[in-house]
């Protein structure tokens, strides 16, 4: 599978790249633990069937030392016993924030409710910003028909600033 279109190839497609990676950048320093960004990149990435993306944060969090048990739960986390309380609220607002248009209440109290019992306001910041941003970079992907299973971690490294 070929991609349609390089964005990185092309002036106008690598420099909004790079502000999207720097943005990425501010969230990967903010209080939100690495280990719920990386299960939130991956549980949004499976939702909008983003095989970049889904390679990309599994292979990531990998390097990071993620429990591969974790990793192949992800997508079943409802029924899985190996995320916290707090990973379970996380990833309930990534799906609800994900899923915004199959429903007139796209983030319900109840969820919204136990992610303010589990995170302060700069983690809420990163958390909601990750999840947009990462919904964004599913949809450039799935656009652009970048396939999944080439990336290695750190490869983007380069673009920061």
């Amino acid at each position: 599978m070929e991609p349609r279109f390089n964005l990185l190839a092309n002036d106008l497609g690598a420099k909004i790249a790079k502000r999207i990676y720097n943005v990425a950048l501010a969230i990967v320093d903010s209080p939100l633990p690495q280990a719920t960004q990386n299960l939130v990149m991956l549980r949004a990435s499976q939702i909008n069937g983003c095989g970049f993306c889904v390679d990309y944060h599994t292979k990531d969090a990998t390097a990071a030392g993620e429990d591969q048990t974790r990793l192949h739960l992800v997508a079943a986390w409802h029924e899985s016993t190996v995320f916290t309380d707090a990973e379970r609220a996380a990833l309930a607002l990534t799906e609800e924030g994900t899923r915004i248009a199959d429903t007139r209440q796209p983030v319900s109290e109840q969820t919204w409710n136990r992610v303010r019992e589990h995170y302060d306001d700069a983690q809420i910041a990163a958390l909601v910003s990750l999840i947009a941003m990462i919904n964004a970079n599913n949809r450039l992907n799935v656009i652009v028909r970048n396939p999944g299973g080439a990336y290695q971690p750190g490869q983007f490294a380069d673009m920061a600033n």
